[in-house]
């Protein structure tokens, strides 16, 4: 059965929060406010401060006769520990886990739910890239958290979407991976934007049945941009087809800028394997950025006045093995925040020019070729395409 293209809604409404000294307090205070139900769909969950915190508000949740579920990755939820899973199920939380490991699993063992989504009550959803971790969301003495992310937080006719999705992958998550269908994808038509106005919103997402929806409105926007192609994304490892359709929309003069990590990164051979493409990129007139001040987990695009933000990375390994989601806006006041958020992390990146990337020293240049090579040979063992 083929999943569901969701279409555009009318009458949404927006509140973009960025880093987690500010969403994760805002998450607390949504959660708090709960009177019927709280639905959490997370990758990453590590015991710390943080799941302390959540695991406090969650069972009074409960308490007061909230139904409360929890849908965490089996990998990205490793770090989470036995007593703190048994704190929420002594709770009354219900708790499952996507795609346990399994020895005979094979290469069903990558596929990952890589999906940020809170629903509250299905009035209000928040989404974004966040983790239930301490670097995300404990602030430190200065106030401030590692990583640099965005949650919104969503109101209206699209967060029934949302909470259609989730319990979608709610209910797949109740029986093994290996007894669901196959992983086959199909073709998806894009549906298409609204031309100006405020509050527009749709869920674009991504799973083994519904074939790439978050790279092909990506790409369908890429391609009708008249002035802006904005893109942050903590993992350069772009499919050929977004390489190709930003060289070209740089050469018809948009203003085409990569938002990307610095030195600053969990990774830092994915770091180098995505600069191979620095080179063809900035001669074609895209601007490539490099953020300077925490680790850049952003996964943000910005087209003219088309705004796509959630959990996709867009990198090889993302489009071919995760469940992703992203919300899709057409919003003036949206679109001006997130503006505006680039522009701040603008001046706080490193800006490359093709001279000095000329410059590069050999070092640098041998780590490139070295994880360059190595990410090419992962691609062709699992049969990724470019």
């Amino acid at each position: 059965m083929a999943g569901k293209t969701y279409p555009w809604r009318e009458g949404n409404r927006y509140q973009l929060t960025i880093n987690g000294e500010h969403f994760f307090p805002q998450l607390l205070e949504v959660l708090d406010q709960a009177r019927d139900s709280i639905d959490i769909e997370m990758y990453l969950v590590t015991s710390g401060q943080v799941t302390a915190r959540l695991i406090k508000v969650l069972a009074a949740a409960v308490e007061r006769g909230v139904g409360v579920r929890c849908l965490f990755d089996a990998v990205g939820s490793r770090e989470f520990t036995d007593s703190e899973r048994e704190q929420l199920g002594q709770a009354g939380v219900e708790l499952r886990f996507y795609n346990p490991l399994h020895w005979r699993g094979g290469s069903r063992n990558f596929h990952r739910d890589h999906r940020k989504i809170v629903v509250v009550d299905r009035q209000k959803v928040m989404v974004g890239g966040m983790g239930l971790t301490d670097p995300f969301c404990q602030a430190d003495a200065a106030g401030l958290t590692e990583w640099h992310e965005q949650m919104l937080l969503i109101e209206g006719p699209v967060v029934a979407d949302w909470q259609e999705l989730f319990e979608r992958e709610w209910e797949k998550a109740a029986q093994p991976l290996r007894q669901q269908l196959p992983h086959l994808r199909r073709k998806i038509r894009v549906p298409p934007q609204p031309q100006g106005g405020s509050g527009h919103g749709r869920v674009a997402y991504i799973d083994s049945r519904h074939g790439k929806e978050v790279l092909n409105c990506l790409l369908a926007a890429i391609r009708r941009a008249d002035t802006r192609v904005w893109l942050a994304t903590p993992y350069f490892l772009p499919a050929w087809r977004i390489r190709r359709a930003l060289q070209r929309a740089a050469r018809r003069g948009v203003d085409v800028r990569l938002l990307l990590c610095g030195q600053r990164i969990d990774h830092p051979q994915v770091r180098y394997a995505g600069q191979r493409y620095y080179s063809r990129l900035l001669k074609a007139g895209v601007r490539i950025y490099e953020y300077q001040p925490r680790f850049l987990h952003l996964k943000t695009a910005l087209v003219d006045d088309w705004v796509s933000l959630g959990s996709c990375n867009f990198d090889h390994w993302t489009l071919h093995w995760n469940l992703e989601a992203n919300q899709q806006v057409v919003d003036a006041k949206l679109v001006g925040e997130v503006a505006e958020s680039f522009d701040t992390d603008f001046q706080q990146s490193k800006e490359w020019t093709l001279a000095q990337w000329r410059e590069l020293p050999w070092q640098h240049r041998l780590k490139i070729r070295v994880w360059g090579q190595i990410n090419r040979l992962v691609m062709l063992w699992f049969d990724i395409k470019r």
